[in-house]
């Protein structure tokens, strides 16, 4: 779904915006948000750096999303009045670091640590990302939003990063500090469509690094670059600027303003090849499934109620285990808790990218999706009570304490220890990604004091109910199950089942990790919540179809293996994220990694508990259905 529609819903919901068609305003306000980098997980305050900083700083309102995410969004010293250009302005007093001073020599350490890391600057003006857009190989425009702090020559000559863009960046063992930039802003006139004033409708800027040999009168028309070497050998100072220019442009409309930023996504093919081969693997297990519901509602059921079923003995095996299908599976606890998690993870995953489909969760709404992921969550913990509770009389258990507290502590509190686990270390590491402890309080709050009491009200209703009444009785003595083959044992069925519906995901997952670890922007929730509704019918006919070989095998341990078929998908899914840390990422230190990885955890948990519910549940549909029309004598 293209960024059309952010516009609208910006009219609406923009805490930044400083142009309106009914208040006309002069002042031209940018905000920095924090700095991140693709080689660290750690992203950094704009204040930790040693930048000019504004002497009056303001911090717009920052909601739950934001918080969690890390974004640290503040005014800048950079202000601007509207349609006003400047050609070469100084930010602020030169920041000068002795070579004796400890202080600036720290201050330059952690300079020299963000170029070499290739930490990236985030500009906002009136609510749009200040995009840098420069040229690449095939007459390619590629627009990024963010620039470097600077880049590296190393001591073999290589230039790292930014620097290969410029030939003069040459000196060895050197770093370059992009210390001016070149801004330019668009902005939409009503002068001739009815309205008075003008909407900004794009703002980019281009990075460039310039020795100034006079500080107080600084010359911006070219020079030598800003070299800061690698040895602090003597007294450096750096002379931050700036020149803005206005331009009017009024085929850019309010709506579309955000469309200029996707000129370097050209993706939308890549998505609709990767969707086009999920469904022709969700048409190809469809027509196995039909066809294994027609043999099983009509020819199998004809032959099974004939006198002569010898000949039948083979197909029906199926009907062999009608009183040992519905046996309760072992560790029902654990998987009426998993499956009540599961639900609730379900009906919030859909809400939300339902909501962000129709363009109230864009990335214009800094935070908006993680604030309605959570607030979703945990007003959802009712149907997880009710369903956990439901499952959990319907396999015969009585500890219904127990049951309800783990279904509203276990799965939720893993997340929480090692979400805190993980912020623990950002705290360590002085990161603007570190969680506020009063966010931790509120977050514990919200959990305690509303999701808990609604899962207990839902395990409340559950229990109340009758348990699920099953279409054939339940033998006494359990049914000897014979050898099976290779392919009908649990381990192999439970490792297939999850390879059909990766494969249908794992494009848009490179998309999503991209947004996450490499820092791109992410804005396809249509394409997603296709795939998402594809994922839902592949994992449900996958398990489906596994179930049914199973119990023609005469293997009636359905339960667990259904939860699990689907569920393996989520080992897939940590396996690419190995694959992805190691192939697209350049991400470096123990700290980094350990992020990394512990954060995955967490996706891949919630990942497993929501396709092992939607295979278990098409899975007892199915089993419910084709065993509700044996005739036992």
């Amino acid at each position: 779904m293209r960024l059309s529609t952010i516009g609208l819903v910006q009219l609406l919901n923009d805490n930044l915006t400083m142009s309106s068609c009914d208040e006309i305003k002069t002042d031209i306000q940018l905000f920095v948000n924090r700095l991140d980098s693709v080689e660290s997980v750690l992203p950094y305050e704009y204040d930790v750096f040693d930048f000019c900083k504004d002497d009056k700083e303001l911090r717009p309102s920052e909601n739950l999303g934001q918080v969690l995410f890390g974004e640290r969004i503040e005014s800048s010293p950079y202000k601007f009045k509207f349609k006003e250009d400047v050609k070469c302005s100084r930010v602020c007093l030169p920041k000068t670091y002795k070579q004796g001073n400890k202080d600036d020599i720290a201050k330059l350490d952690f300079l020299k640590m963000g170029m070499q890391l290739n930490y990236q600057h985030h500009w906002i003006i009136d609510n749009m990302p200040v995009t840098w857009c420069y040229d690449v190989e095939d007459g390619q425009k590629y627009c990024n939003p963010g620039f470097p702090i600077g880049c590296l020559v190393a001591g073999d000559g290589r230039a790292k990063d930014a620097c290969v863009i410029n030939s003069e960046f040459n000196k060895k063992n050197t770093f370059y500090v992009f210390n001016h930039v070149d801004i330019k802003i668009k902005y939409h006139s009503g002068e001739k469509e009815g309205w008075t004033g003008a909407r900004l409708v794009a703002a980019t800027l281009e990075p460039k690094s310039i020795k100034h040999a006079d500080e107080d009168h600084p010359n911006c028309d070219g020079g030598n670059p800003m070299e800061v070497p690698a040895d602090f050998n003597a007294d450096v100072s750096i002379v931050y600027t700036y020149a803005v220019t206005f331009e009017q442009d009024n085929t850019i409309k309010w709506a579309s303003r955000w469309d200029y930023i996707l000129v370097s996504m050209p993706h939308t093919n890549i998505q609709w090849f990767s969707i086009m081969n999920s469904l022709v693997i969700v048409l190809f297990l469809s027509g196995m499934v039909a066809m294994i519901m027609l043999r099983t509602l009509h020819k199998d059921i004809a032959r099974y109620n004939q006198v002569d079923q010898e000949d039948a003995q083979e197909e029906s095996g199926w009907k062999q285990v009608h009183g040992d299908v519905f046996r309760p599976p072992r560790k029902g606890m654990l998987l009426s808790v998993f499956l009540g998690q599961g639900t609730q993870i379900f009906i919030m995953t859909f809400i939300t990218l339902f909501l962000a489909c129709l363009g109230f969760l864009s990335p214009a709404n800094r935070g908006a999706l993680m604030t309605c992921a959570v607030v979703l969550w945990v007003l959802l913990g009712t149907p997880a009570g009710y369903v956990s509770a439901r499952l959990y009389k319907t396999f015969g258990g009585e500890k219904w304490k127990t049951n309800v507290l783990l279904t509203a502590l276990l799965c939720p509190g893993i997340v929480f220890a090692d979400f805190f686990l993980m912020n623990l270390i950002l705290w360590g590491e002085g990161s603007s990604a570190a969680i506020p402890f009063g966010t931790l309080v509120a977050i514990l709050a919200l959990w305690f004091g509303i999701s808990v009491p609604l899962t207990f009200v839902g395990a409340y209703f559950g229990f109340k109910k009758p348990a699920i009444e099953q279409p054939v009785r339940t033998n006494q003595i359990p049914r000897q199950i014979p050898e099976q083959s290779f392919f009908t044992k649990p381990i192999p069925g439970i490792v297939m089942g999850g390879i059909l519906p990766f494969g249908c995901i794992f494009i848009q997952l490179f998309f999503i990790l991209n947004s996450i670890w490499s820092h791109q922007m992410y804005y396809m929730f249509g394409f997603l919540f296709l795939v998402f509704i594809i994922l839902l019918i592949t994992c449900s006919e996958a398990t489906i179809l596994l179930c049914y070989f199973h119990l023609c095998a005469e293997d009636y341990h359905w339960w667990w293996r259904s939860f699990l078929t689907s569920g393996f998908t989520a080992v897939y899914l940590f396996i690419y994220a190995v694959h992805y840390f190691f192939s697209k990422l350049q991400i470096i230190g123990m700290a980094s990694t350990i992020l990394y990885f512990g954060y995955t955890m967490i996706m891949v948990l919630i990942f497993f508990l929501f396709t092992g519910t939607i295979g278990f549940f098409a899975c007892f549909w199915f089993v419910n259905k084709i065993y509700s029309v044996v005739k036992v004598d």
